[in-house]
């Protein structure tokens, strides 16, 4: 039997390909990819040592309550989208919704290919270990080109995707699994417990660094919730959705816990500490099996690491790619992004436009890449999801539940003072660029729409189940 096809408002169709399995590959693909690959020694860095694995503990005790907000969301409106469909039916869908679902596409046009480009980045890096001497030019122009191959790859229909999504995955796996078992085999806890003298003394400077690991933590987390973007193309979406999201940060939270471990476990922290002033933080992996195996699998396993790079920045663009299409297709963005392939169904416009933005974004430094889009995003995103969850259970408590948060409201309140967090340690112009273009945001969007006549400045009557 042929999966049933999500039919939005102008009849095109989204095939419904996703289940369990491909979904759990999407997020998970997403999740580990080149994150803590790339980011362990930055994370190290941030406070100086060992200590600084309570930046991914405070992150999976955000990521695990905030996972289950989208699980809620996900399964109650399941539509491409994710965070634009959830802001517009909760605040109005012509009123804050509208104005909320404006913003975040907005700042999703700058963070999400920040996100994509992070993968690029980290894939270039690591090319560096198999092409020694690489310019800061012949870098970007790798990066560039992993951007390009993967515009191709997602070039057409779901059907085929599904199929990539998983093998990809299974690479990602075996990588990371073999990270694991190597550093468990030469494990070595003197090196993995070094810690530096005062290294748990509580001060202001912890807490700030404290703030800068747990962002970078979270960015690692980054992805457990990607099927929600395209919710239109997963089978049964109110049960694999939730069940999606949960497998994958659980399985994702052990993960990288253990290859922390083994990293740090082989190979002294101070050798790559702080990551600036050294050159082996920029393919810290390859540097590990090197050094327990020597350069020759140590150039192996890196084409390993490049393939998990590529499974990330795959499952991202095809996930963001649907963003600017959902809200376009429901007038919130520019009508052309709303165009399907006439052969393939996919939203072709959208893919090519994040596509391009995100190889363009790979010219930036990757700690500024990683600090801005986590911070762009919460206030919009992250807080305005948790807000949006209590305000759809009070307007529409009619509303099909599949699933319902655990414990609420605890988990949303764990989830809401970690993301508060967060913010509030983040370096204070990265704060007034997040701020600064919702201002922006906030003016183009109250040009557009006095220009087209609607709210705020006409006057609209909005009942409760719209």
């Amino acid at each position: 039997m042929n999966p049933e096809p999500a039919q939005d408002r102008e009849g095109a169709h989204l095939l419904r390909r996703f289940g369990l399995l491909q979904a759990t590959a999407l997020n998970m693909s997403n999740m580990i990819g080149i994150g803590p690959f790339i980011t362990i020694p930055l994370l190290m860095t941030a406070l100086g040592g060992p200590q600084a694995m309570l930046g991914w503990l405070v992150g999976v005790l955000i990521v695990i309550p905030d996972g289950l907000v989208w699980s809620e969301l996900g399964a109650a409106l399941p539509g491409s989208g994710g965070t634009y469909l959830y802001l517009r039916e909760a605040f109005g869908r012509e009123t804050f919704g509208r104005l909320l679902a404006f913003l975040f596409i907005w700042q999703f046009i700058l963070s999400g290919p920040l996100e994509i480009a992070s993968g690029y980045i980290g894939f270039a890096r690591y090319a560096g270990y198999i092409w020694r001497g690489m310019t800061t030019w012949q870098t970007v122009l790798v990066a560039a080109g992993v951007g390009v191959v993967n515009i191709v790859l997602l070039y057409r229909r779901i059907t085929s995707i599904g199929k990539i999504t998983v093998s990809l995955w299974l690479g990602t796996l075996i990588t990371t699994l073999a990270v694991i078992v190597a550093g468990a085999l030469h494990f070595n806890a003197r090196l993995a417990f070094d810690f530096p003298p005062g290294a748990f003394q509580l001060s202001r400077t912890f807490l700030f660094g404290l703030g800068v690991a747990s962002s970078i933590g979270v960015y690692d987390y980054l992805g457990y919730y990607d099927v929600c973007y395209i919710g239109d193309e997963v089978r049964d979406p109110g049960r694999v959705i939730p069940r999606s999201i949960i497998i994958s940060t659980l399985a994702v939270a052990v993960l990288y816990f253990a290859i922390n471990l083994s990293l740090i476990g082989v190979v002294p922290w101070r050798e790559f500490v702080p990551a600036e002033t050294h050159a082996e933080a920029s393919f810290i992996v390859s540097i590990f099996m090197e050094k327990i195996y020597g350069a020759r699998v140590a150039t192996a396993f890196t084409v390993m690491v490049l393939w998990t790079a590529f499974g990330s920045v795959f499952a991202l663009l095809l996930g963001y790619s649907r963003i600017p299409f959902a809200a376009a297709q429901d007038g919130y963005f520019f009508r052309v992004f709303a165009r399907l392939h006439p052969r393939g169904q996919f939203p072709s416009v959208s893919l090519l436009v994040v596509g391009l933005i995100s190889i363009i974004c790979c010219g930036f430094a990757l700690d500024t890449v990683i600090a801005a889009l986590v911070a762009t995003r919460i206030l919009v995103q992250f807080i305005g999801q948790i807000v949006a969850v209590e305000l759809l259970r009070r307007r529409r408590p009619d509303l099909p539940r599949p699933f319902r948060i655990w414990l609420y409201p605890l988990p949303s309140l764990v989830a809401l003072v970690g993301w508060i967090f967060i913010f509030a340690t983040t370096d204070w112009r990265i704060i007034a660029f997040g701020l600064g273009l919702l201002a922006v945001g906030l003016l183009f969007f109250l040009a557009w729409s006095w220009r087209t006549a609607r709210w705020p400045f006409v006057r609209t009557v909005e009942t409760a189940s719209d």
